[in-house]
């Protein structure tokens, strides 16, 4: 039996929750009625995939997961459309880009079809709850867990997938607006052969103390730089970075310590097709602040599937603050969220084929 012939059970709840109206909508505090899983067993492989009503997991204290952190995600979202159609954006880059977290973390793959599957079938479950207002959508989070009950530095051997989903509402609720930065060189996000490139529990948990000590000092957001020469930029919080210097955009290379972003992937294919000058390389945090200072640093942006694009208003190191823009959103940074937003809700031609219909069951 193929992937694509697995069947997946659906069970539907019989205590139906609230739907919030689009305009209390936050991020991920509201979650829908069901939610996928399946399990891995040592012998038998992946199975048993499944949508059932949302619930806690019931985990013994000494699950692997809870002592030695073998947990990957991702993340990606479902739009309405004004034509009603509900979209996926990039559902097989991001099946994939899932499995390669696995691998970082000796977790076995999934077949991708059928994690691609398991995404259309959470949202079909719950298409009613994908809401409609321009700007908000449905999150949709797979994860995957270690579940081995022992004590032991050691790969598990059971493992447990599943996927839960959350309507929200627009990132920026009164429009893209820039934000300020603050590079560090005292704290550390990845190396080279680390989990970097991977989405894993532990990299985010790492990421909290600069991000408070950023926040205390009124910025918005870490700007990292690399972990060995501590000179070279590598992401921007839990998003990938780009910046426009002179008539060339540069974003760090994919060298194996920052994450494989699909809104980054999609933001460089689009730049390409435009005819703009685009660079992969490193890129210095000396370079970027000498081109505030010379005039030369026309825009820089953050990109990731929660904000899409994120402008930055403010750069500052070592005590130094470099305004960018004036503090105002660029003309390539609005020109890239209205292009990906588009095409996200049907709006605009999807000339890469980025996005997917969701098929709706006729009756729910």
């Amino acid at each position: 039996m193929t992937s694509s012939e697995t069947p997946i059970s659906v069970t539907r709840t019989r205590t139906p929750g609230q739907r919030p109206a689009d305009s209390s909508l936050s991020f991920g505090k509201v979650f829908t009625d069901h939610m996928f899983v399946m399990n891995y067993t040592e012998g038998k492989g992946w199975h048993d995939p499944r949508v059932v009503p949302y619930g806690p997991l019931t985990l013994d204290p000494a699950t692997s997961v809870l002592h030695y952190g073998q947990a990957v995600f991702d993340g990606l979202k479902a739009f309405r459309g004004a034509d009603g159609q509900i979209r996926l954006f990039r559902a097989q880059r991001h099946a994939e880009r899932l499995n390669k977290s696995c691998r970082a973390l000796c977790i076995p793959e999934m077949d991708v079809d059928l994690v691609r599957r398991s995404f259309e079938a959470i949202v079909a479950a719950d298409h009613e709850w994908v809401p409609s207002t321009q700007g908000t959508s449905l999150y949709i989070r797979p994860t995957v867990i270690a579940t081995d009950v022992m004590l032991g530095v050691h790969p598990a051997h059971s493992y447990t997938y599943f996927v839960i989903c959350s309507p929200v509402g627009a990132y920026y609720k009164e429009g893209v607006k820039p934000v300020r930065i603050l590079a560090t060189d005292t704290h550390v996000r990845a190396v080279q052969g680390g989990l970097g490139e991977a989405k894993t529990a532990a990299n985010y948990a790492a990421s909290l103390s600069a991000q408070q000590e950023a926040e205390q000092a009124g910025y918005t957001q870490v700007l990292w730089l690399d972990g060995v020469e501590r000179k070279y930029i590598d992401e921007v919080g839990t998003m990938n970075i780009m910046m426009q210097i002179g008539d060339e955009v540069i974003t760090p290379p994919l060298a194996g310590t920052i994450l494989d972003g699909v809104t980054r992937n999609s933001i460089l294919q689009l730049l390409r097709d435009w005819g703009h000058k685009v660079s992969e390389r490193k890129v210095s945090i000396d370079e970027v602040m000498e081109a505030g200072r010379n005039g030369t640093l026309r825009e820089m942006w953050g990109t990731g599937t929660a904000a899409v694009v994120s402008p930055v208003g403010e750069l500052g190191y070592k005590g130094e603050k470099i305004s960018i823009g004036n503090g105002q959103t660029g003309m390539l940074t609005q020109k890239l969220y209205d292009a990906i937003v588009g095409i996200q809700y049907g709006q605009q031609p999807d000339k890469h084929g980025w996005t997917s219909v969701v098929k709706v069951p006729a009756t729910a």
